[in-house]
């Protein structure tokens, strides 16, 4: 469940704009993107990142909007649908649906339809809201900008408000919550021009290009095109979406040691002047965003040095314990391997040949028992499981019982409660067929049987992949509080915690039923 970092090309129309707009206080960055028939922007502050929409994992007893749990880079990422947040109609994600993930204490995706572009708008631009009742709920809106990138009227969308309304039963302030605190707008608005930076690792150091002039982040390919006869710093070139991507390894480029692509190298793909590269880097850390009184220009002893040339700022964060060093894509560009790169994909010769890039192969664990209730994976702990059993052509039907109760079966001369756990879970029940089992756990002194899709394997989980799992209802966060996040099988299991599967009332009426 990989995902790939992602600003649309739109984006870099307006570098020109955003870096003059960097030299007034009193202009703001926005992300604007479409959903539905709307146009909507949200302040750059809160933007961790634009990501393609990315796989997920459905969560049962979570709120309708939720569209699944997806994994970033082995961080657990909410996604939720805007659509429906919003109530338009559903609409199926396709190759322009995006997730932008707002940070707001907990980062959470937000899919819309497509992102339009980054612009840059004075503070005297925005105005109230009163005029447009009738199109969206202006509750969750906090302002109105007119005529800006191409749009005549874009709704600044409360992102804060939005989630404390789709989440509100929640609680503001639970630690670790999808509310948990965040600064009020005024608060998060820095008072000094800041520069908006994407940091990435090249040998263990740390640099960091100007947001406008990344298009977007992607995974290194399983193919590459080489380039006879071209200088090593040139990879050679990628196809991105019927396009023809050239690539240049940074490493190579500043005469580092060489290294192959892993699971973790990414493809940092810059525009400027019109034209595109991807740069090979490490790994991908964050969005920065750094206040320029923290930014100072390289020593002028090294910026005579070829080598450094195109590094022309370092900015210090953590009270200087970290360094960041900012590449100037202006100047990235007059590099001879560039130019080569970029030359390449205008006289694109057909007779490349094709190779495969070498992808390295690069504790206590937790036995679980993993089971399926349709597309999605679950687990329980193994010594919670007493035993599993085949579902029987007939089960007993109880006057009177749970909803959820499908039955009684004699077991070995015992009578077991039998509930079906997609019901239980709020789940669309499915017709009866082979594959499905009978899950035995002892709840409080009671044996219950659920009855699960398919039990698949039993998995031993590395506790250092077990995480909390987002607080997205009362139930789900008591009953499916934990997660195993397996990145590099791209697997994501729900942890169910069965002793939670049954209320004191619920108990009372198993035990009654068994008896």
């Amino acid at each position: 469940m990989s995902s790939e970092t992602y600003a649309d090309p739109d984006t870099s129309c307006a570098s020109a704009e955003s870096h003059t707009i960097l030299q007034s206080s009193d202009t703001r960055q926005y992300v604007t993107f479409m959903t539905g028939d709307e146009v909507f922007a949200v302040e750059m502050a809160p933007v961790q990142e634009i990501i393609r929409v990315p796989d997920v994992v459905r969560v049962p007893l979570s709120p309708p909007t939720l569209e699944g749990l997806a994994n970033l880079r082995g961080k657990v990422l909410p996604i939720v649908s805007l659509r429906r947040a919003l109530g338009f109609a559903d609409r199926t994600a396709d190759d322009t649906s995006r997730a932008v993930v707002i940070n707001l204490g907990q980062p959470m995706g937000f899919v819309v339809d497509r992102v339009a572009s980054v612009v840059g708008v004075d503070a005297n631009q925005i105005e109230d809201v009163a005029g447009i009742q009738g199109t969206v709920n202006t509750e969750l809106l906090s302002g109105l900008i007119k005529d800006v990138g191409g749009h005549a009227m874009v709704m600044v969308l409360n992102f804060q408000k939005l989630i404390a309304q789709e989440f509100a039963h929640l609680g503001g302030n639970r630690q670790g919550g999808l509310l948990a605190s965040a600064n009020s707008d005024e608060q998060s608005r820095a008072s000094e021009e800041e520069l908006h930076l994407v940091s990435f690792a090249v040998a263990g150091q740390e640099y960091a290009i100007a947001i406008e002039d990344v298009q977007e982040i992607v995974q290194v390919p399983e193919q590459i095109v080489q380039v006879p006869h071209s200088q090593s710093h040139v990879l050679g070139v990628m196809t991105l979406r019927q396009r023809l991507l050239p690539l240049v390894s940074l490493r190579r480029m500043f005469g580092l040691a060489n290294q192959s692509a892993n699971e973790q190298s990414r493809i940092v793909v810059v525009s400027i002047r019109g034209a595109s590269v991807g740069i090979v880097v490490d790994n991908v850390n964050e969005v920065l965003r750094v206040p320029r009184r923290n930014v100072e220009s390289m020593p002028s002893l090294l910026a005579r040095d070829s080598d450094m040339a195109d590094i022309t700022d370092i900015c210090r964060l953590s009270d200087g314990k970290r360094l960041v060093s900012i590449i100037s894509t202006d100047n990235l560009f007059r590099h001879s391997a560039i130019k080569e790169a970029l030359s390449t994909v205008n006289s694109h010769d057909p007779t490349l040949r094709t190779s495969d890039t070498n992808h390295s192969q690069s504790g206590d664990d937790e036995q679980v028992v993993v089971f399926r209730l349709g597309t999605e994976e679950f687990g329980v702990p193994i010594d919670s499981v007493q035993e599993i059993v085949r579902v029987p052509e007939v089960l007993t039907h109880v006057p009177k019982a749970p909803a959820a109760v499908e039955g009684v079966i004699n077991l070995r001369g015992a009578v077991l409660p039998v509930i079906d756990l997609r019901r239980r879970l709020g789940l669309p029940t499915v017709a009866r067929n082979d594959g499905q089992r009978i899950m035995v756990f002892l709840i409080q002194n009671v044996r219950t049987g659920f009855i699960v899709d398919a039990v698949a394997e039993v998995l031993k989980v590395p506790r250092q992949a077990i995480e909390p799992a987002p607080h997205l209802s009362q139930e789900q966060a008591t009953l499916l509080a934990r997660m195993a996040n397996l990145e590099k099988q791209k697997r994501m299991l729900q942890l169910l915690d069965p002793n939670h599967l049954l209320a004191a009332a619920e108990l009372s009426s198993m035990a009654t039923i068994a008896t």
